[in-house]
């Protein structure tokens, strides 16, 4: 199965003060830490469906997704800030030190919680829920792996959930 690597979460979150949803996935995968950004496995949905949600076009770069984040009021970081992990397996993560998200939401007190898939919907709901005490909504994931929801069951699920968040006032 492979060895284990302990991870230290290397991206720092990307939001603002008009960012109306937080996404939180698990952790990067391989390819994503190897790109140096937020869902970067080519055949991860994340950006096709967020850029569907919102009516813009996918982005391609770093700065294009950064950029398309802030624009769209999307905040995205990850629950885990440290662990130990066989290869981007989901069901390998041990030994988990989780972000602080408490500087997104002192900064957006009113902003809504998402968790990207199970895993992060888990493991928020194990160690960040309980100091939060903000629930996070479950998203089906994006994830390549997550080959029972097709790309337009993912952005009709993300729009009807998303949408209203967005763009209520």
């Amino acid at each position: 199965m492979g060895e284990y690597t302990h991870i230290i979460h290397s991206f720092e979150p990307v939001y603002n003060e008009n960012s109306r949803v937080l996404i939180l996935g698990s952790l990067p995968s391989v390819k994503s830490r190897e790109e140096g950004f937020y869902y970067g496995h080519p055949r991860n949905r994340f950006w096709k469906v967020t850029a569907e949600v919102v009516g813009k076009p996918v982005p391609v770069t770093i700065e294009e997704k950064k950029a398309f984040l802030l624009d769209s009021r999307i905040a995205v970081w990850d629950v885990i800030a440290e662990c130990d992990i066989i290869g981007s397996s989901d069901a390998s993560i041990k030994n988990v030190r989780t972000a602080d998200i408490s500087v997104i939401t002192a900064l957006c007190p009113d902003i809504a919680i998402f968790a990207n898939g199970g895993t992060a919907s888990v493991l928020y709901d194990r160690h960040i829920l309980p100091k939060s005490e903000r629930p996070a909504v479950r998203l089906p994931s994006t994830s390549p792996a997550n080959a029972a929801w097709s790309t337009e069951r993912l952005i009709e699920e993300w729009k009807r959930v998303l949408l209203p968040v967005l763009f209520h006032n």
